[in-house]
C-alpha cells in the first residue's frame, strides 16, 4: 500500500483528500484480512446446508454399484473409462466425474461410494458406519420399471429404494441427516430406448407407456418423503434419440436426432416436471426441483464450438456408424485423441465435459436450465423439520 501523507499541512485541500482515500484503503486491507482469516478457518469457502446427497438412477449416475453384482453384463469396470479423471476405471459409465460427483464437489462434499461397496465394508467390519456424506444407490442399465433390462441383472429403481429404506428403518442412517439432504433422481432412458427395440413389441403406445414411467416416479416420490427427504432434485432425461447407439436400431436415422425416440422423452418430461411442481402441495415441508436436461443438452448441441466441442454426434470411444456399434473398451474398440471436444464419451454416456456443463447449469442456472430454483439455492435452504 502506498504511504500516507502526513498531517503537517494541514491547509493543503489536496492533501486531506489523498488522506481520505488513503484511510478508505487502509480500512478495506483490514476488512479483506478479517474475510481471508475467516475463510482460511472454513471446512470450504462456502458453507451449505446439505450433510450429504442420496443418488438413485441409472448409468448417468452408477458410481460402480454393478461392479459389485456377479452377473450383471451392464459394466465400465475396465479401461478406458474413468482415463480423463480419476486415471483408472471406477465403474462410472464415462471417462471421469459425473454430474453427482461435480455437484458433490460444489457443495465440498467427498464423493459418494456406491451402496454395494459399502455395505461390503460395513458387513466384513472395514468401516463401522455407512457414509455420512451420502450413497449412491444408481444401476447402470436400470429403468424406472422393473422389467427393464431384468435380463442383464441390474438393480431397478424399485430395489434401489428398498435398499435406502432398510437402511432408514435400521437406524443405519441418521433421520435428521437425511432430512438435511440433497435427493437425486434420474431414471427413465433405458426404459424409453428399448421400447424401440426391433425385438420388442410394445403393448402400449408410447405416450401410455410414459405415463406408466411416471407411475413408477410417483412412488420414488412418496417413498423418500415418507423416509424423511425434503430436498428433492429430479432430472429430465437428456435427447436420447441423439445417443451413438441409435446406430445399432433399424430404422433410426444416423444423420440426425431419432424424432420419435425424443418425442418420447419429451413427454416423460413434462410429466416429471409436473410432478415437480406438485411437489410443495403433495408433501409438505420438502422442497422439489426439475433439472432441464433435455434443454442443457440441446443448447450443447446448437452452439457446441462456444462450449468446446467440436464433435456433438459421434461417440469418442467405440467403433462403427458414430461409433455407436460396439462398447467403449470392448476389443476393437477406437478413441478419438482428445474427449473433452467430445459431447459423447461412449455410444450411450456423456463425456466428462458434457457433465461439467450440465453441472453447472444445474448448481447455478437460470429457469431455462433448473426450476424453480438452481441446486445451490437449494443447498443453502434452511428447511425446517417436519
Amino acid at each position: 500500500m502506498f504511504p500516507c501523507p502526513d498531517n503537517n499541512d494541514k491547509a493543503n485541500p489536496s492533501l486531506h483528500i489523498a488522506r481520505a482515500f488513503c484511510f478508505i484503503a487502509s480500512l478495506m486491507e483490514k476488512v479483506l484480512l478479517l474475510l481471508l482469516l475467516s475463510l482460511a478457518s472454513s471446512p470450504s469457502v462456502f458453507s451449505f446446508n446439505v450433510p450429504a446427497i442420496f443418488t438413485f438412477g441409472d448409468s448417468i449416475f452408477d458410481a460402480g454399484n454393478n461392479h459389485f453384482l456377479k452377473n450383471c453384463t451392464a459394466q465400465a469396470d475396465f479401461p478406458p473409462y474413468g482415463s480423463s479423471f480419476f486415471h483408472h476405471p471406477t465403474g462410472r459409465f464415462t471417462n471421469g466425474r459425473t454430474v453427482a460427483d461435480f455437484i458433490s464437489q460444489f457443495i465440498g462434499l467427498d464423493l459418494q461410494k456406491p451402496y454395494l461397496q459399502a455395505q461390503i465394508e460395513v458387513v466384513n467390519g472395514t468401516q463401522k458406519n455407512y457414509p455420512s456424506n451420502g450413497i449412491n444407490f444408481a444401476s447402470a442399465g436400470s429403468g424406472v420399471l422393473r422389467e427393464t433390462n431384468k435380463d442383464m441383472g441390474v438393480i431397478p429403481i424399485q430395489d434401489q429404494l428398498q435398499q435406502f429404506q432398510t437402511l432408514v428403518q435400521q437406524n443405519q442412517i441418521d433421520s435428521k441427516l437425511v432430512q438435511q439432504s440433497l435427493f437425486f433422481l434420474e431414471s427413465g432412458s433405458n426404459d424409453v430406448f428399448n421400447y424401440f427395440l426391433p425385438f420388442v413389441t410394445p403393448t402400449l403406445d408410447p405416450d401410455a407407456y410414459a405415463q406408466v414411467m411416471l407411475t413408477e416416479v410417483v412412488h420414488y416420490l412418496d417413498t423418500i418423503y415418507k423416509l424423511g427427504a425434503r430436498r428433492i432434485a429430479v432430472f429430465a432425461l437428456g435427447p436420447v434419440g441423439c445417443v451413438p447407439a441409435r446406430s445399432l436400431l433399424p430404422g433410426a436415422p444416423t444423420d440426425r436426432c431419432f424424432g420419435k425416440m425424443n418425442h418420447m422423452v419429451k413427454q416423460y418430461n413434462l410429466g416429471l416436471e409436473s410432478l415437480v411442481k406438485d411437489i410443495p402441495i403433495k408433501y409438505p415441508g420438502a422442497v422439489g426441483i426439475y433439472g432441464a436436461v433435455y434443454d442443457i443438452v440441446q443448447r450443447l448441441r446448437a452452439i457446441p464450438k462456444h462450449y468446446g466441442f467440436s464433435d456433438v454426434s459421434n461417440a469418442c470411444c467405440g467403433d462403427g456408424i458414430l461409433r455407436g456399434m460396439l462398447q467403449c473398451g470392448q476389443e476393437g474398440y477406437k478413441i478419438c485423441p482428445n474427449p473433452y471436444e467430445y459431447l459423447f464419451w461412449d455410444y450411450f454416456h456423456p463425456s466428462e465435459h458434457t457433465y461439467k456443463l450440465i453441472s453447472k447449469g444445474l448448481w447455478g442456472g437460470k429457469q431455462s436450465q433448473v426450476r424453480p430454483i438452481n441446486l445451490r439455492t437449494l443447498a443453502n435452504l434452511t428447511l425446517s423439520s417436519v
